[in-house]
Formats: structure tokens, sequence, C-alpha cells
């Protein structure tokens, strides 16, 4: 059980630490063009014959967000007026989540559509699990029953989680993609924007790794109301 704990908080503290000095690194090197990341999140967006998409600027580090209901790109500090490799990718990336809308790229709007019932499930599931072990007893049948039904619930949250890391991946496929088939950063730079766009995508990778060491926790603790 302690290890599970251990290894889950490993896991997301490494995960966060890699993202954040990839970019940081890369937040230093200005691509030689001089775009900004709002510049190529338009750029992306106009290859795709897309106009409608708005593209603000918003408060914040590694904030940066494509918003489907107001169909607006929300770029951070760091990002939306900033020359950096780092900037671009990052930009791009969120162009790139608008672009799965404008052309409804499946995994998208099925995330979209379970999102709401995904954090009523992980509300639910929390509190059937707390239940269980607070009301179920040392090894009481009710107790059992209730963590059952907790993680039932949990489930949901894990597919969840499995259905967004398709939706990251091509979000930065076509980031990348659209770097080298255009001349705006060069090779050099594009390798840092895979780094970058990697890095980040890991941070998915690894709440997916972490949910299911949870899971198993669960199990774990179900196992001795049985």
């Amino acid at each position: 059980m302690y290890i599970l704990l251990i290894l889950s908080f490993v896991i997301t503290i490494a995960a966060q630490i890699h993202v954040q000095a990839s970019f940081k690194k890369y937040s230093r090197v200005r691509n030689a063009r001089g775009i900004t990341g709002a510049e190529a999140a338009r750029q992306l967006l106009l290859e795709h014959g897309i106009t409608d998409v708005q593209i603000e600027p918003i408060p914040g580090s590694l904030t940066d967000h494509y918003d489907p209901t107001s169909n607006v790109i929300r770029l951070s500090q760091d990002v939306y007026d900033k020359d950096s490799v780092a900037a671009v990718g990052v930009a791009m990336h969120e162009a790139g989540h608008a672009v799965q809308y404008a052309q409804n790229y499946a995994p998208v709007r099925l995330r979209n559509a379970i999102v709401k019932s995904t954090n009523i499930s992980s509300m639910i599931s929390y509190l059937l699990i707390v239940a269980g072990i607070i009301f179920g007893g040392g090894r009481g049948r009710l107790g059992y029953t209730l963590i059952t039904l907790g993680i039932i619930f949990f489930l949901a949250v894990i597919f969840f989680q499995l259905v967004t890391l398709p939706v990251e991946f091509n979000a930065s496929g076509r980031a990348v993609r659209a770097l080298q088939s255009s001349t705006l950063l060069s090779a050099e730079e594009q390798q840092g924007v895979r780094k970058v766009l990697t890095a980040a995508a890991l941070t998915y990778v690894a709440a997916v790794a972490v949910s299911l060491l949870q899971l198993l926790r669960l199990l774990a603790i179900r196992g001795r109301r049985r």
C-alpha cells in the first residue's frame, strides 16, 4: 500500500518536473524568424481554412488551452506574444485541438461528451470509497460493497484518461507535421518543439499510470473487506 502511494507520488512529480524543465529550457531559445505563439497558432488554423477561432492571452504559466464552448484558444503569458521555440510548439498544439473539433475528430468529441459525467463519477467514487472505509467496519460486507461501487465509478475516470491520450498525441502530431511542411522553424528548432510536446504528453501518460496504481490500491483495500 505504501509502495503504491510513494510510486504514484514519484511518477506525478517526475512528470511535472520534466515538462516544466523542458518548457523553461526552450522558452529561452528564440526562433530565428521571430514568430510568436499567437502567430504560429493562427498560421496552423489558416492552413486548415479555419478563420472563426479567436486567440486570446491569459495569465499564468502553462495554462494554455482550447475552449470549444467559446471557440477560443487561450495562450499563457509565456506563449501568446513570445517568440521562443517552446511558445510556438505549445501554441500550435492548442491550435491542433481547434482543428480536431473543426474536423470532428472522434476521440476529442467522445472526450467532450463524457467530461461532465466523468467529473460526477469521480466525486461519487471518492464518496463511496470513503464511506466504505469509514462505515464499513473492520471487514464488513457493507464496506466491501461500497468500495466495489466506488471502484466501478473510478473506472470511468480511467476510461476518460485513456480517451485523452490519443487526443493529446494527435494534437501534438498535427503541430509537428505542420512545422515540417512549413518554413516557420528550422530543423533544429523543430527538434526543440518535439521535446517540449513529448514532455507535455508524458504528463498524461503519467496520469494514467497513477490512476492504475490507485486502482490497485483500491482493490487491495476492497480485499481487506472481503
